[in-house]
């Protein structure tokens, strides 16, 4: 019973927070408080009641419309809160109940769920989410004990190095730029949060995943040359981390210790 009633805890916590990411993902991008205005409606800016607030439940009973201005609210609100309580509870079950849990992991998921949708929307990666997440990451590794302060550092600097290098000799070779800083530093971030073996494999999943969207989308859309077909690679990068992150490196390396 107390395992079901802490699952129930940790899901609606998901909604809460997931709502929370719903305020990152419209106003980040556009450089707005987080914290002002209160909820609105982002096309007629209706003050939301605590009853037009609540996550998913309130787009179904306002039938997925503002009950103000009537326009049809974003499927993302309701799929962003679900997706994030979806990951608390997978997090939960993995780490158990404990302090580090509401202090690291649950804030690492909503991180992950704020910087897929605006990458996928805008195209960018805002600073405050990736390097305020570096900052988490390595102030809060000293107390993960598979992990510790160095494994981070060293995971945030390969990151880092990576993709910063990457960026340079294609930026070198074609005089175009290749992958965005927002890549760089969140791939840092991951790191800090993940470790070398962590970013090693979140590259290797990122690349086939990346590659296998970007042809399938090239072909769908008929581009002449399928390999320059335009994508935000940052989802990538996240579904690379959660796939670590949460199944764990035995699955890849099952003879391996975590690095």
């Amino acid at each position: 019973m107390h395992h079901y009633l802490m699952s129930g805890f940790i899901f609606a916590l998901g909604l809460i927070f997931g709502s929370f990411a719903n305020v990152l993902i419209v106003r980040l991008p556009k450089k707005k408080s987080v914290i002002k205005p209160g909820s609105q409606c982002p096309l007629c800016h209706h003050k939301l009641s605590w009853r037009e607030n609540i996550p998913v439940f309130s787009f179904f009973l306002l039938k997925g419309k503002c009950r103000s201005c009537k326009k049809k609210i974003n499927l993302r609100y309701p799929m962003v809160e679900i997706l994030t309580s979806v990951l608390f509870l997978a997090v939960y079950q993995k780490n158990g109940f404990e302090a580090l849990l509401f202090i690291r992991d649950l804030p690492f998921v909503v991180l992950l769920v704020a910087i897929t949708f605006i990458d996928l929307e805008h195209r960018i990666i805002p600073d405050s989410l990736s390097l305020g997440g570096l900052v988490l990451g390595l102030v809060t590794s000293w107390f993960v004990e598979d992990l510790g302060t160095l494994n981070a550092l060293y995971g945030a600097g390969l990151g880092f190095l990576v993709f910063y290098g990457l960026a340079w000799i294609y930026e070198k070779m074609t005089g175009k730029m290749g992958l965005g800083g927002g890549d760089i530093k969140l791939l840092a971030m991951l790191g800090s949060f993940l470790g070398p073996l962590g970013v090693v494999q979140i590259l290797f999943i990122s690349s086939v995943t990346g590659s296998l969207v970007g042809i399938c989308l090239g072909i769908i859309q008929k581009e002449k040359n399928i390999m320059k077909t335009s994508i935000p690679y940052g989802p990538f990068l996240v579904i690379g981390a959660l796939f670590y992150y949460l199944l764990g490196y035995r699955i890849w390396f099952p003879f391996m210790t975590p690095i």
